[in-house]
């Protein structure tokens, strides 16, 4: 049952400032070496450095080569747990962040806001809008915050798994792409003509309809496989509920 101490207060101006901070924050706008990259998740998120695993002798001397913190050569449940530990600093931060921002009203406004847009399109309340644009940042992230959000009572595990499935598709969008699929419209053929003549917003806007699709085919797999979608518990359900408890 949603905490109506967290649902019921008044949504101020503050409320939307502290939502337009978050989305900047968790959007990747400002991702930059320069300064205003302090608004920027992911670059406070920062990484770890390098370790030796390995150094060779070369005609100008000793050179130690480097990779990344889990080494080289792991395996099994170890390197399954160097992995993990990894993800510990993001996940910490992406929630410390998002409590902060929630004591300032930035999910009543993003609840206010984006309730409208996000229950047509794929059955979830306004308030998983921060989650969702961490999500497309980072897949840690993204997950971190939704959990956070089911376990308050702002998701129901319908919800959850129908946003589950929205995150699921193409995780951390954006990031992804950019760093590593952009580079694909760069190539060229033989005739110096550009080999891919399809443009990069074409190519992110099918990332983005396709990831609402996923979310939907899974709301029509739940229609058939588990009935009608949640609905709002009422209020002689819910004081039977205390009730019982």
């Amino acid at each position: 049952m949603t905490n109506p101490t967290k649902t019921d207060r008044k949504v101020t101006i503050g409320s939307y400032i502290a939502l337009a901070f978050a989305i900047v924050f968790f959007s990747g706008l400002m991702q930059s070496n320069e300064w205003y990259g302090v608004f920027d998740f992911t670059t406070l998120n920062g990484s770890f450095g390098k370790v030796a695993y390995d150094v060779s002798e070369t005609a100008d001397g000793i050179q130690a080569a480097t990779t990344s913190l889990r080494g080289k050569g792991g395996s099994g449940a170890r390197d399954g747990f160097i992995f993990a530990l990894t993800l510990i600093p993001t996940v910490m931060f992406a929630l410390g962040m998002i409590n902060v921002l929630e004591h300032y009203g930035a999910l009543d406004a993003a609840r206010k806001l984006l309730t409208p847009l996000l229950r047509p399109l794929m059955g979830i309340p306004g308030n998983s809008g921060l989650a969702l644009i961490a999500s497309l940042q980072s897949t840690d992230a993204g997950a971190a915050m939704t959990r956070q959000l089911k376990d308050e009572g702002h998701l129901t595990k319908r919800e959850t798994d129908v946003f589950t499935m929205f995150q699921f598709t193409a995780g951390a969008a954006i990031v992804n792409f950019f760093s590593s699929g952009a580079v694909l419209f760069t190539l060229t053929a033989m005739d110096g003509s550009l080999a891919v003549t399809s443009s990069i917003g074409l190519a992110v806007a099918v990332m983005f309809i396709f990831k609402f699709v996923g979310a939907n085919l899974f709301r029509i797999y739940l229609n058939i496989t588990e009935g009608k979608e949640d609905k709002p518990k009422s209020d002689k359900e819910q004081k039977l509920e205390e009730e019982v408890a």
